[in-house]
């Protein structure tokens, strides 16, 4: 009889032994999968941050743009383009030509 038992015993151990190698394989598999997905996300974010970078650098070069333009218009100079272009404006001695 203790034969028997112990018989049963080692399928039972097997069977355990078994059962835990699946769930560990499993596990692997999952954690493996998943690895490769937030890889690939983070190599999306990668490319998305470079994107925004790139926007980042073009707002700042209009920023500065914007910044010298507004000093620009309110020096005398553009005050004297204006007077002259949109308001047909002379500076006292001077001619104008108008063609036809």
């Amino acid at each position: 009889m203790s034969r028997r038992v112990a018989f049963r015993g080692k399928r039972q151990n097997r069977l355990g032994m078994f059962l835990v190698s699946a769930v560990i394989v499993m596990l692997l598999v999952v954690v493996s999968v998943n690895s490769v997905l937030l890889r690939q996300k983070q190599d999306t974010y990668r490319e998305r941050e470079a994107e925004l970078d790139e926007l980042i650098a073009a707002e700042e070069q209009r920023t500065t743009e914007l910044e010298e333009l507004r000093k620009y218009t309110q020096t005398q100079a553009y005050i004297e383009e204006v007077a002259k272009e949109k308001l047909g404006l002379v500076k006292e001695g001077e001619i104008v030509f108008k063609m036809n």
